[in-house]
């Protein structure tokens, strides 16, 4: 499937003429419906060594971060948060990404080190999500808390996509390090669970073949169990 380009150049219907002052008509439901879908479809990930500057303006970034807030919460426990990792912080989280690796490895050249190292650089926008598993009702579990960090990260990427930029996912081993938890101040109770990265993308590869629903989705039968395939 092809990226559909971002922003679509949709063209909204003619509005009616206004009448004692009453706002546009909004879009059409199947309007908005159809730039949803080419929204969601176009989001694509973008290795964070193809991002570039500039990255997001601060209202630009304002928004991409909003955007998190309308993620499911059960309980409205907000049992996410992110650090945002400016240019003069970049080195700090280099060192943290070099002494994971020594850590692991103590055989670890000092190319890789340096390869360490130089994914603290990437992207003009980074950021590291974190989940809180401990905040407010603890009968609400892990998984959920995860579940809403995911809703949460997925909302900023669209918007991120939505503003014409690229973006990433990444983890790694790092994640779980001493040094970085520390770098991060991570109370024992909170989990890195990924970075996030956002730029200017440089280039692409193809878009990747989607699977269709029916390869994924079963129905439940009262009398039969789970059927399949689809819906």
């Amino acid at each position: 499937m092809a990226v559909i380009p971002w922003p679509l150049n949709h063209t909204p219907r003619p509005a009616p003429p206004a009448a004692h002052g009453a706002a546009r008509a909004a879009a059409a439901p199947e309007d908005v419906a159809a730039m949803a879908a080419a929204l969601i479809q176009s989001r694509q990930t973008i290795l964070p060594k193809r991002l570039a500057a500039p990255g997001p303006s601060a209202l630009e970034l304002a928004q991409i971060l909003n955007a998190a807030s309308h993620a499911p919460d059960h309980g409205q426990l907000v049992p996410w948060r992110f650090v945002l990792v400016p240019e003069a912080a970049r080195p700090a989280l280099a060192d943290v990404f070099a002494q994971a690796l020594r850590e692991r490895d103590p055989a670890a050249t000092l190319a890789q080190a340096e390869q360490a190292r130089e994914k603290a650089y990437r992207a003009p926008v980074l950021m590291l999500v974190v989940v809180n598993g401990q905040c407010g009702d603890p009968g609400i579990d892990l998984s959920e808390r995860l579940v809403s960090a995911g809703c949460a990260v997925q909302n900023m990427l669209l918007m991120a996509t939505a503003q014409g930029y690229g973006s990433a996912l990444t983890s790694g081993k790092a994640l779980t390090s001493g040094g970085l938890r520390g770098l991060f101040q991570l109370a024992p109770w909170e989990q890195a669970l990924c970075f996030v990265s956002i730029g200017t993308v440089q280039s692409r590869k193809a878009a990747r073949a989607r699977p269709a629903a029916d390869s994924y989705v079963s129905t439940l039968d009262a009398q039969q169990g789970v059927v399949l395939p689809g819906f």
